[in-house]
């Protein structure tokens, strides 16, 4: 990658790329950029032919170095057994593309492992944004539907969050609400929780998608933080829970009363009327549904939230605490909602057999959970080895793209019937047998 004057990276002697040194104001004061790029292995599964499945096993973690000896001023973690994500900042929107140009250059070469070489076929996608916007939340889901466009076009793809156009058609997608759900563009997918003890699906949460007919795919924080802003987040949710309530009952029929939660926004557990329309809603249906809330939603207004959490508690609706560890967390708060589970943010779940700190935290939080009665969900789980770990720890339920992407209904139903979160069971548990005592040693 060519030096470009006023650019905050270079090449070294050696052909890395490294950082002029900054400080965090510097930074804000230059007008950063933010940056996750996620590099996906896609012919890991032919490769795992050729090597094996102990050492395809350390692919990812081969590949990561590589990274990070070539980038070095980037941050560079193992996502999943043929993911790496990679985070870092630049000056310009134009460096992020010459930084992915330079990635993919760099693994065109074959790649050494063991001695042995090896190529590699990367799919790479990321999202952008400028700093001081600071929403991890759009930045991932830029990053993981750009990586699927990525996918099916053969070639790298950035979003970039500043764009106008990504800026200026919120208040048109408002408008436009109404008309997609009327049309059918908006749709369901639901992502399994797999008890870990069990080994089975015990609950799967359901996510609204919109397939917009000029926009295509356009990302659940685009329209969603819109709907907030304009009032009309009401309406979508009402939609979103009778469309699972009709979805829970075709399950049902086939012989899977499984339940599905429904994310709850923060905005609404103050409203009254629109509790009172689900309430009504649930208590004429046999639907096994639950609400996921997030801490911070409950902090906006205590004493209104926590009186419309327990209404719904009192007609049998499970709640599940969400992202638990990435809000203001808060034990005052906690001790006092009606809830049932709590569920561990990934973002110390990602990095659990990397990381110091982030085993302990959790470990910590699954015993807190426990005493307060509550089962604890883990999200985010990409590896075997999180799996492993976390059934050590005691951990009861786990959710993440080790276990499944979220599917739609019918993908979704054929996942259950062909009980394909067991495939994951010889990968993760040995590592379990073999390895408790010592986990057990290493969290005592």
């Amino acid at each position: 990658m060519d030096a470009v004057p006023g650019r905050p990276v270079r090449k070294d002697g050696a052909g890395r790329v490294s950082r002029l040194g900054h400080s965090r104001d510097e930074r804000a004061g230059m007008g950063f950029w933010r940056i996750l790029i996620l590099a996906e292995i896609s012919n890991f599964a032919s490769l795992r032919r050729h090597l094996g499945q102990g050492r395809a096993a350390g692919l990812a973690r081969a590949v990561k170095a590589a990274i990070r000896e070539c980038f070095s001023f980037a941050d560079v973690e193992v996502a999943g057994r043929n993911l790496i994500e990679i985070r870092f900042d630049c000056s310009t929107a134009h460096e992020a593309e010459e930084v992915v140009q330079s990635l993919e250059d760099h693994f065109r070469a074959p790649f050494a492992l063991d001695e042995e070489r090896y190529l590699l076929s990367l799919s790479i996608g990321g999202g952008l944004c400028p700093a001081f916007e600071g929403d991890d939340i759009r930045l991932v889901e830029a990053a993981e539907t750009a990586l699927d466009q990525a996918r099916e076009e053969n070639r790298a793809v950035l979003l970039d969050l500043s764009r106008e156009e990504l800026q200026s058609h919120r208040p048109a997608l408002v408008r436009e609400l109404p008309r997609a759900i009327a049309a059918g563009e908006l749709f369901m997918q639901y992502q399994p929780k797999v008890h870990v003890r069990r080994q089975e699906i015990a609950s799967a949460e359901a996510l609204v998608r919109w397939d917009h007919p000029t926009r295509g795919l356009i990302l659940p924080g685009e329209f969603i933080s819109a709907a907030e802003a304009a009032g009309s987040i009401c309406a979508l949710t009402l939609w979103c829970i009778k469309q699972v309530i009709h979805d829970q009952r075709i399950f049902a029929e086939r012989g899977y009363d499984i339940p599905v939660f429904v994310n709850i926004s923060g905005v609404l557990l103050a409203d009254s009327e629109f509790v009172a329309q689900v309430c009504a809603l649930l208590e004429g249906s046999s639907a096994k549904i639950g609400f996921e809330i997030t801490e911070t939603a409950v902090i906006r207004d205590p004493a209104i939230a926590l009186k419309h959490l327990q209404q719904f508690a009192d007609i049998g609706v499970p709640v599940a605490i969400d992202d638990y560890g990435a809000g203001l967390s808060s034990l005052a708060y906690l001790k006092q909602l009606p809830a049932s589970e709590l569920k561990i943010d990934k973002m110390f779940i990602t990095q659990l057999t990397s990381s110091n700190r982030d085993p302990l935290i959790v470990r910590s939080t699954i015993d807190l959970a426990h005493a307060m009665e509550m089962e604890v969900t883990a999200e985010g789980v990409e590896t075997p080895a999180a799996l492993a770990l976390l059934s050590v720890m005691g951990c009861d339920l786990v959710q993440g793209y080790l276990i499944s992407r979220p599917l739609g209904r019918d993908a979704f139903l054929a996942y259950v019937e062909e009980e394909a979160h067991r495939k994951i069971a010889p990968v993760g548990l040995p590592n379990l047998r073999n390895g408790g005592d010592f986990w057990k040693r290493a969290l005592a």
